[in-house]
C-alpha cells in the first residue's frame, strides 16, 4: 500500500485526519496504520523513532531542561457503517473521527512540522486502547521500555471538544452474589430464590447517593450502576443463585482500596468480589508544562468523568491532562464525526504552546 501521509497530508490537520481515520485499524488490527506512521516519522531528521509491536515512539533529543509526551492511541473500535471517512460541510464522519484519530492528527503533524520545540517532546502513537488492558501499548512499552515513558508532564489526545479535562476517574467492577436453595418452581415454597434476593442490591443502588467531589477546582462526578445481572436454571427451577455486575466510577481522592471498601460497605451482607480496577489520576496542574499549556488554552480546566491512560502516567508521577478536538459523547457512536474548525484551533492551540520561547 502506497503511504497516504505524504507531506502535504502531513502539514494539514485536516487533512490527515481524513487520512488516517481512511487507514482502518480496529483494535488489534493496527499494523497497516503503525507502519504509515513508522514510515512517516523515520524519514524526519529531528526525531529518533523507535517501535515496539505495534506502537511507534519517536522523540526529540535537544537538551531542553524538561520533557513532555504527546500521546494517542491508533486503533478504534469495530466499523458500524462509518467507513471510509465523509465530509459534510464542517463536519467530517468516520470511525474514530473523535476518538482520536483527529488527536492523533495533532501529535502526529507536530511531530513532522515543529523541528525545535520548547520542550523536548516524545510522540506515542499506540495499539490496543479500546480493549483489555492487557493488549495497551503504553502498559506493553512501561513493561519492555520504562525509559521511553519518562517525562516532566504528559498530554493524552483523547476528545475533549476542545476543553482541558484533568486527571480522571478510577473505576471498579464488582460481582455482587445473591444465593438461595433450589427447588421445583411449582413447590417454590421449599427453595430460597436468589433473584429474588437481588432486589436488595437493586434497592440499594436506587437508592445510593453519588458523591461529587473538588479537587483543584474540577468536580468528579462518582457513580454506581449495575451493569449487567444474570441468575437462572431452567424454565422450572426457582434458581439458587444471581450475580448483578456492579461498575463504580470512583474520584481520584480514592484509592482501589478505599474504593473497594466502600463497595463493601454498600453491600455489607452479601458477596461481594471485585473483577477488575483501575486507579484514578488526581487533576495534575501544578507542573511548569502544564501550567504554560493552560494559559495557552486560556480556559480553566474540568475533571474527566470516565478513565484515561493519563493515570498511566500518573501512577509514575508524571502529572497528565486530555485534551483533544473530538466530541467525547460521540465516541464509539455510529454517528462518530468531528469539527473541522475544532481541529484547527486545538492544532493552533497546541502550536502555540510548544512553539513558544
Amino acid at each position: 500500500m502506497e503511504n497516504p501521509l505524504t507531506p502535504e497530508v502531513l502539514a494539514d490537520p485536516v487533512a490527515l485526519t481524513r487520512a488516517l481515520v481512511d487507514i482502518e485499524s480496529v483494535s488489534r488490527n493496527e499494523k497497516a496504520i503503525a507502519d504509515c506512521v513508522e514510515e512517516v516519522l523515520r524519514g524526519v531528521p529531528h526525531l529518533t523513532t523507535y517501535r515496539h509491536g505495534n506502537t511507534v515512539m519517536a522523540r526529540t533529543d535537544l537538551g531542553r531542561a524538561q520533557r513532555v509526551v504527546l500521546a494517542g492511541h491508533l486503533d478504534t473500535v469495530p466499523l458500524n457503517n462509518n467507513f471510509p471517512s465523509t465530509m459534510r460541510g464542517d463536519l467530517i464522519y468516520g470511525c474514530g473521527t473523535s476518538d482520536m484519530k483527529s488527536g492523533v492528527a495533532y501529535a502526529l503533524h507536530l511531530a513532522v512540522t515543529l523541528p525545535d520545540p520548547r520542550y523536548d517532546v516524545t510522540y506515542f502513537f499506540y495499539e490496543a486502547e479500546e480493549i483489555e488492558s492487557t493488549y495497551n501499548g503504553l502498559r506493553l512499552v512501561g513493561e519492555a521500555h520504562p525509559e521511553w515513558l519518562r517525562a516532566d508532564f504528559a498530554l493524552l489526545l483523547e476528545p475533549t471538544y476542545g476543553i482541558v479535562e484533568a486527571g480522571c476517574q478510577g473505576t471498579m467492577r464488582a460481582m455482587v452474589t445473591t444465593t438461595g436453595v433450589r427447588a421445583h418452581s411449582a413447590r417454590s415454597w421449599h427453595g430460597v430464590n436468589a433473584i429474588h434476593a437481588a432486589g436488595e442490591v437493586l434497592r440499594r443502588l436506587q437508592a445510593y447517593e453519588a458523591r461529587r467531589v473538588t479537587i483543584d477546582g474540577c468536580e468528579y462526578r462518582e457513580g454506581m450502576n449495575a451493569v449487567r445481572i444474570h441468575g437462572g436454571v431452567a424454565g422450572n427451577v426457582v434458581p439458587d443463585r444471581c450475580d448483578i455486575e456492579v461498575n463504580y466510577r470512583f474520584a481520584p481522592d480514592r484509592t482501589p482500596a478505599e474504593a473497594e471498601a466502600h463497595l463493601r460497605e454498600v453491600f455489607e451482607g452479601f458477596d461481594l468480589a471485585v473483577t477488575d480496577v483501575a486507579a484514578g489520576a488526581l487533576p495534575g496542574l501544578e507542573a511548569a508544562p502544564a501550567k504554560e499549556f493552560l494559559a495557552a488554552v486560556g480556559a480553566a480546566p474540568i475533571g474527566k468523568l470516565g478513565w484515561t491512560d493519563v493515570a498511566r502516567f500518573a501512577a509514575l508521577g508524571i502529572p497528565a491532562l486530555n485534551f483533544g478536538p473530538g466530541d467525547p459523547n460521540l465516541a464509539h457512536h455510529p454517528d462518530e464525526h468531528v469539527e473541522i474548525s475544532k481541529i484547527r484551533d486545538g492544532a493552533a492551540t497546541l502550536h502555540r504552546w510548544l512553539a513558544a520561547h
